[in-house]
């Protein structure tokens, strides 16, 4: 597999409860194996790793919030070493938004991690919220999980205030190759609150696809963003309940998730 991938696709969110709600909206996400950085950016003129370029990424986006040094392979090494999953750490392609003309913001990232045989042996949620904040759910992923990988585990993290914490995450994964789809379900006492999804084609990662992803994409992640807020208004003129802000947890890891059985 190659060191790096485009993956244009939409984003679809619709909310069951109280009120119905829907989003669709067209982005695209970058593939990027953790430990080839330096070799993508040196390899495209509008991709920089650690400065500013059309498109970039900075190992400052991802890990802990406020961390002074390590890369990103490092931190996620580390984290994989925390949780007793070391042998899914020989190769770990992130899925993410890149900075656009120095901005991002990434909602979710995920780690595929996978073993020096080539099998994908964990997956890590990074979770981003607007407070700045960001939290990682460790999951192993079970040898017979096949080509769709369902997971589950409880919210641990603030990421809406109309969202309660009182919930189960359940994740339906098919890891990325010509296509990826990374599926959510968000489940509370009374059941299904609302789904989430990102499905992608896959794409050849060099200057001309991340030209033509600038022309099609210009101002992406500050959409997102804009997205974030805009559509939170929408949800309070629908008089959804608004639950204000939960503290995020001390620990920065959760290795609660499992295998969904």
């Amino acid at each position: 597999m190659n060191a790096a991938a485009l993956y244009f696709g939409e984003v679809v969110h619709e909310r069951k409860r109280p009120r119905l709600h829907k989003l669709r909206y067209n982005v695209f996400s970058m593939l990027l194996d953790v430990d080839q950085l330096d070799a993508i950016s040196e390899k495209n003129k509008l991709f920089s790793y650690n400065r500013w370029s059309l498109f970039s990424l900075y190992d400052k986006d991802h890990g802990n919030p406020g961390r002074k040094q390590g890369s990103i392979a490092q931190w996620v090494r580390s984290k994989l070493e925390e949780a007793g999953l070391a042998a899914g750490s020989h190769r770990i392609d992130l899925l993410c938004y890149p900075r656009i003309l120095g901005y991002v913001f990434n909602p979710l990232s995920v780690y595929f991690c996978y073993s020096e045989t080539g099998n994908l042996c964990t997956i890590i949620y990074e979770v981003h919220n607007t407070f700045g904040e960001r939290h990682a759910y460790v999951i192993k992923v079970d040898d017979n999980a096949g080509s769709t990988i369902r997971q589950k585990g409880n919210k641990e993290f603030f990421v809406s205030p109309f969202i309660p914490m009182n919930c189960q995450y359940k994740f339906r994964i098919q890891p990325p190759d010509n296509d990826v789809r990374v599926g959510m379900r968000v489940e509370d006492k009374d059941g299904l609150l609302l789904t989430a999804s990102f499905s992608a084609y896959r794409r050849p990662f060099d200057d001309r696809n991340l030209m033509l992803s600038f022309l099609r994409f210009p101002l992406m992640t500050i959409k997102v963003i804009m997205g974030i807020h805009w559509e939170a208004l929408k949800l309070w003129r629908k008089n959804v309940p608004y639950l204000g802000y939960a503290p995020s947890p001390k620990q920065k890891i959760s290795e609660n998730f499992k295998q969904k059985g």
